[in-house]
Parts: C-alpha cells; sequence; structure tokens
C-alpha cells in the first residue's frame, strides 16, 4: 500500500511549482538548472519525494527566493483548535495560486488598474460562482422542490 505525501512535502512542493511557474520556467528547465529530470521535479512539486536542505537551498537559488519562502503558510503540526477552518482556507488559497488558471488569473487582475474595473470583475466572478453553485444544487430545476 502507497502511503500518502507528507502535507509539509506537498506544501513545500506547491510552493516550488508557484514560484516556477510565476517566474515562467518549465519543469524540464527547472531540472536541467538542478541536474535533475524534470520527472523528479514533478514528484518534488507533487510531495511525492521529499526535497532534502541541500536541494532546497538549490531550488530556492535557482527561482531567486529564500529558502522560507518554500515554508510561508504550511500546515500546522499542532492538533487542529480553533483556528483550523482558517488554516484550510489559506491552503485553499495556495492550492489555487499553485495552479496555471490560479496564477494568470492573478497576473491578469493585478494589471488592471482602475479600481472600478477590479470590483466590476470581482462581482462578475462571485455571480458566475453563484450560478455554478445553484446549478449543482441538488434540488435545482426540480419543480416539486419548490
Amino acid at each position: 500500500m502507497k502511503k500518502a505525501p507528507d502535507p509539509i512535502d506537498r506544501h513545500v512542493g506547491s510552493r516550488v511549482r508557484m514560484q516556477r511557474i510565476l517566474m515562467k520556467m518549465s519543469q524540464e528547465k527547472l531540472g536541467e538548472a538542478l541536474g535533475l529530470t524534470f520527472q523528479q521535479v514533478q514528484k518534488y512539486e507533487k510531495g511525492t519525494n521529499r526535497i532534502g536542505a541541500s536541494r532546497l537551498q538549490q531550488i530556492s537559488k535557482t527561482l531567486n527566493v529564500p529558502p522560507s519562502f518554500f515554508f510561508d503558510g504550511a500546515p500546522s503540526t499542532q492538533p487542529a483548535g480553533d483556528g483550523f477552518a482558517e488554516e484550510s482556507s489559506s491552503q485553499y488559497v495556495v492550492d489555487f495560486l499553485s495552479t496555471a488558471e490560479g496564477l494568470h488569473l492573478n497576473r491578469a487582475f493585478a494589471r488592471i488598474k482602475d479600481p472600478k474595473v477590479r470590483k466590476r470583475v470581482i462581482d462578475l466572478i462571485s455571480t458566475l460562482a453563484d450560478q455554478d453553485e445553484a446549478a449543482k444544487a441538488p434540488d435545482a430545476g426540480d419543480p416539486a422542490a419548490k
């Protein structure tokens, strides 16, 4: 039976991926800079393979960030308490920003300078998300449920 990746390893890997994508660098280019295959970079980014300290130092230099960057927002190793919901929501944001769509959306949004236009974009996305949720509701479109 396969062991699931440690949450810290997954977080560090997702931060590597996020920074790599922000720098518009392919897995292959990062691998070349580190003397690795792109498959190994994939395993690091998924958290499947743990990144050692010296390798993390190499990655931080290549991606122009301090090693501590990879641990920002890392899941706590302490038992879940009052802050549990906040932690999982911040992880959701990190996970989203680690995707190509999240980064593209973030970059494009940041280029919009007019605050009114930014507000309208947020309103549009909120409306679309609400419509999507309503369409997925179990009683959506069921006349008997009304």
